[in-house]
């Protein structure tokens, strides 16, 4: 249970109060978000940036490669998730029904749209929220080749995963800047 004071998208305050946990928590949560269909409710981006902040105040205690390579590993394995699931799932649950979002038709243009901008739109979708969270699994739908999802998971994931958390790592370096990233995170971003 979650002290009254912490909302649930009080990033900064989930961590720091997870202690050495930390670290788990921002891998469990960008795993969730990218690899399960209701990670479009958590704050990624965000996360990210906060990660980096923290990770150089000392909040999570440990070097700042490992905490990059944790979450690229968390990044990585979650979007493999969704595009098993896809594979797996998708194709049943969207041939059922003859129209609507879960439709053979759904899929068609699924499959049309990484045909067009194939393997790019799985690492840019990494820098849209919502996207980042369905990108996996319509890559499984749309029956993207597997060894193709899987480079430009791992390029999305470094690009992002690694990226914003170094951003994030780097800008703390500025003197004050840790203090008021922390404090006005949502603005910054």
């Amino acid at each position: 249970m979650l002290p009254t004071s912490i909302g649930l998208f009080d990033v900064e305050a989930l961590i720091t109060n997870a202690g050495t946990w930390g670290l788990v928590l921002v891998c469990a949560i960008v795993f969730v978000e990218t690899g399960l269909l209701v990670g479009f409710l958590l704050p990624g981006d965000t996360l990210l940036v906060i990660t980096g902040v923290l990770t150089f105040t000392g909040v999570i205690p440990f070097p700042i490669w490992f905490v990059v390579l944790c979450i690229f590993i968390s990044a990585v394995a979650g979007d493999q998730l969704g595009y098993y699931i896809g594979k797996k799932s998708g194709p049943a649950i969207f041939e059922r029904k003859s129209n609507g979002f879960f439709s053979k038709k759904s899929v068609a243009r699924t499959q049309h749209f990484f045909d067009r901008f194939g393997g790019w739109a799985v690492t840019i979708a990494r820098f849209i929220g919502v996207v980042r969270t369905i990108a996996p699994v319509a890559a499984g739908v749309g029956k993207m080749p597997y060894r193709k999802f899987l480079f430009f998971n791992i390029l999305g994931a470094f690009l992002w995963g690694v990226g914003l958390t170094l951003l994030g790592w780097g800008v703390a370096h500025i003197p004050g800047v840790a203090e008021i990233v922390t404090e006005y995170i949502e603005l910054v971003l």
